[in-house]
């Protein structure tokens, strides 16, 4: 019997100090996260990040929760239970962080008697810190717990014609009747040397302004170019103006060089600019969640208007849109008829 399993980021049990710090360091402690050494990563994350960050991240956490809990987890769980509608195969939901693990979506699963199972990264470009993270804990986890278990999974689907079209038309439903002048694609960043140790050609990622556009079989495991290839083809879709939109990144962490530009820096300089209207939407992500509900709608919001901004619209993520359900229904259709 084949089966479904939707994997997301994760979220901690509760918006307290205590559960995020629980939270954080499962999650920064992931070589593919930060990947350094394991007594560096050790001594940054247990020595420094979570003796500070809980408290702050526990503030953001409670701005965002929602009374059926964290926003990410309720709107994956949404997006399960439409999709468990549309399909005849088994679909169980799992987190790669937190109490919602993949081993429990996995066991689920195997109890109803599936044997191989399809895993969905719900995101769009690949990462080590996202797609690359989800498939190899998969893996070893198959290999210890479920040696009958066989395995595949969804490839990166930024680059979709039918993903393409599902996202454009959410952001056009959600910009009806709204004003903007630039429309600001914010990912989430990545360090730099991330995209460095993707490249598997070993030379063509040099982080410039030109390998991104050209053509490399280095763009399969490349997270800018797939975040590029994503405004590209959106705006061609909706026919945007070029000089009315643009790419940033967002939520970086510590002091090595990260994807640029980033996002809190872009708003800012929009505003000084002088454009009084923006819209900001966030294709890295599937589903709201704190960097984009907090960081972006709250903090976003702020930083426009303290330099002058006027009219500030965040467009949803696809969360449990009935076309996103339906294409990732299509997907699995295809998957399970092979």
């Amino acid at each position: 019997m084949k089966g479904v399993l939707l994997v997301n980021l994760g979220s901690p049990d509760s918006p307290t100090p205590k559960d995020v710090k629980k939270y954080l360091g499962e999650f920064l402690m992931d070589e593919r996260v930060i990947d350094v050494p394991k007594w560096a990563r050790t001594l940054l994350v247990k020595g420094i990040i979570l003796n500070t960050r809980p408290k702050v991240s526990a503030k953001a956490y409670s701005k965002i929760w929602w009374e059926e809990g964290s926003p990410l987890i309720v709107l994956s769980e949404r997006l399960e239970n439409k999709l468990k509608k549309e399909v005849e195969v088994p679909i169980a939901l799992a987190m790669r962080y937190g109490s919602m693990t993949i081993k429990k979506g996995l066991q689920n699963l195997v109890d109803l008697g599936v044997d191989e199972v399809l895993i969905i990264p719900l995101y769009p470009q690949f990462a080590m810190a996202t797609t690359e993270t989800i498939l190899e804990l998969s893996k070893e986890l198959i290999d210890k717990f479920f040696p009958n278990l066989n395995l595949s999974n969804l490839p990166p689907f930024y680059n979709d014609p039918d993903y393409i079209k599902v996202l454009s038309s959410t952001i056009k439903a959600s910009l009806e009747g709204k004003k903007y002048e630039h429309l600001l694609f914010s990912y989430h960043g990545i360090p730099e040397r991330h995209i460095r140790k993707s490249d598997i050609t070993k030379s063509h990622c040099k982080i410039d302004k030109s390998c991104c556009i050209t053509p490399s079989e280095a763009h399969k495991y490349c997270y800018k170019h797939q975040c590029l290839e994503v405004t590209r083809l959106v705006g061609e879709e909706l026919g945007l103006n070029k000089s009315t939109y643009s790419t940033s990144f967002q939520s970086r962490l510590g002091f090595d060089p990260w994807l640029r530009p980033y996002t809190d820096r872009t708003i800012e300089r929009l505003g000084k600019e002088g454009t009084k209207s923006m819209a900001i939407v966030t294709p890295a992500f599937v589903s709201d969640c704190l960097e984009t509900l907090e960081e972006i709608a709250m903090e976003g919001e702020e930083i426009f208007h303290e330099v002058g901004g006027k009219y500030f619209t965040t467009i949803p993520c696809l969360n449990d849109n009935p076309d996103w359900v339906s294409l990732l229904a299509k997907w699995i259709k295809e998957w399970s008829s092979q």
